[in-house]
């Protein structure tokens, strides 16, 4: 798989199949989208590619939304290697590029730059300065273009949109295990390993802190989880959360990987989650905590 790091393409992969979108955790509904694309181009003969945008378009706009993506670039390159793309068109989702009129849109980057021939979106697809160019101006401008649009019906599971946003609602609510279904693989979390207050090998349970950077924030509370170190997956428990019985101040992901002891301070980690074990709770005291924790252990092992 080509990765572009924008839309000036080399000549061997225009005139291609190209699916547009945010695709913010390559669920199940995304991976019907494309695997209806890749039948397209395999049928018709054409390189299968995906343009897509970086950072999000949510996030470059409202600078508010700090924790909203349910995977980082590294992993939607990652997930994307699994599906049959020939290549990926990253495009910097920048001040320029956000006033490009969607006539424009149309013109200079899907007929000049690209020269797509097929262009499979979503019903609700937006593109252009103000978000003015939809479905219906992508149809207008096929035939003098030469490309056709090919909007394909969502997935649904019991009458509901599959999409990023039920996903996130679900990680918020502590569904973890319906959001992997969605997924078609578990949720993860990579991240570095901070220096933090060491309360946590105080007490018996060493934790590695791992700040959640530009990651949707799952519901406060205790997960079983999955570490991958060195390619190496060790079980696990982690926090969400501010520490209430520390009166913590920062949000942090904690991990106490079982069995390992040993610094492991700026190294990334894959934490990988299982289940929801319960919500985040203030305890009276240590003694209360870490009893607590030893149950928390028993349940993730």
């Amino acid at each position: 798989m080509k990765i572009f790091k924008n839309t000036s393409i080399g000549k061997n992969y225009k005139n291609s199949v190209i699916a547009i979108g945010n695709f913010d955790g390559i669920h199940v509904g995304h991976k019907k989208v494309l695997n209806e694309a890749y039948k397209k181009a395999k049928k018709m003969k054409k390189k299968f590619g995906l343009l897509t945008f970086e950072p999000v378009p949510v996030m470059f706009f409202n600078k508010k939304i700090l924790n909203h993506r349910l995977d980082i670039l590294s992993q939607k390159i990652s997930n994307l290697k699994k599906e049959k793309l020939d290549f990926v068109i990253i495009q910097k989702f920048n001040k320029k590029f956000s006033k490009l009129s969607y006539k424009d849109f149309i013109y200079k980057i899907l007929f000049q730059r690209i020269k797509c021939k097929y262009l499979y979106v979503s019903k609700n697809f937006k593109f252009g300065n103000k978000r003015k160019g939809d479905v219906s101006k992508l149809k207008k401008f096929e035939k003098k273009f030469f490309y056709k649009t090919i909007i394909t019906p969502p997935l649904t599971i019991s009458n509901k949109t599959i999409s990023s946003t039920i996903i996130r609602k679900l990680l918020k609510s502590g569904k973890i295990t319906k959001a992997n279904h969605l997924l078609n693989r578990k949720w993860e979390i990579i991240g570095k390993v901070i220096k933090g207050s060491q309360r946590g090998r105080k007490i018996g349970f060493p934790t590695c802190n791992i700040l959640l950077k530009k990651y949707i924030i799952p519901k406060f509370g205790v997960y079983a989880v999955n570490v991958k170190i060195n390619n190496i997956y060790k079980k696990g428990i982690a926090n969400i959360g501010y520490r209430p019985t520390f009166n913590g101040k920062k949000l942090l992901l904690e991990v106490n990987i079982f069995g390992i002891k040993k610094n492991l301070y700026n190294k990334n980690l894959n934490v990988v989650f299982n289940k929801f074990i319960r919500p985040e709770k203030k305890f009276n005291n240590i003694i209360e905590l870490k009893n607590q924790i030893k149950k928390d252990i028993k349940q993730a092992k």
